[in-house]
């Protein structure tokens, strides 16, 4: 069993692998989890003692399998019960990541095998992000990132960089959601902010926004 503390650092650390495809440094894991590198340093040593982390001072820490199990039991809880609130609860899919957050440390297998089967085994949460199964197995869809696509290609809103409150709520007013296909018809040389076209209306989106559009070929 491990602490709630000890679960949100497993868990980022997986997602910052998946991310920089390389040792985390302690500098990233801090920013990610907004606190002290100091205070990242003494929770890797505690998980380095628990065989959750390979931790070597200034070289970065690597989650080791067992540390990949427990984060992806952690991201598995996380994303069904996002599935449940926005499905099953009809919150909006910019209200349930806190929730989850919540959630997602119930320890109980039981209730999280009950809940999958419940959903009836779903393989993506409301923001794209693959769910894993009870063995830990994850399905990853090959995407590019809006930033990459030229003038002229199509694609569809695969899954999100960011899922962040904020930016979904933006998506949300400028009506952009999972599965909307999508075509890059011009792209600005001043800020590299890009026209798309929708199946319904034309919009531009910032260099930033398109950093987090994961899109389908």
């Amino acid at each position: 069993m491990f602490s709630q503390a000890e679960e949100n650092y497993i868990k980022s650390i997986y997602v910052l692998e998946l991310e920089f495809q390389n040792n985390v440094s302690t500098n990233l894991i801090a920013k990610k989890m907004q606190t002290k590198p100091s205070s990242v340093t003494d929770m890797l040593k505690k998980l380095a003692v628990k065989d959750l982390v390979d931790y070597k001072k200034y070289q970065g820490v690597q989650l080791t399998s067992k540390g990949k199990k427990v984060a992806l039991k952690v991201i598995r809880k996380h994303r069904l019960w996002e599935y449940f609130l926005v499905k099953e609860l009809k919150f909006k899919w910019d209200e349930v990541h806190e929730m989850a957050e919540q959630l997602e440390h119930i320890k109980s297998e039981t209730l999280i095998d009950r809940l999958e089967s419940f959903l009836k085994y779903p393989k993506f949460d409301p923001h794209g992000d693959p769910i894993p199964d009870k063995d830990g197995k994850i399905m990853i869809t090959k995407t590019i990132n809006l930033l990459n696509l030229k003038v002229g290609q199509k694609g569809v809103i695969d899954n999100l960089k960011d899922s962040s409150d904020t930016f979904l709520k933006y998506l949300t007013k400028k009506n952009l959601a999972l599965r909307d296909k999508i075509k890059v018809v011009d792209i600005e040389p001043f800020d590299n902010s890009i026209h798309l076209e929708t199946k319904t209306h034309h919009l531009v989106v910032s260099k930033k926004v398109a950093e987090n559009l994961n899109i389908k070929i």
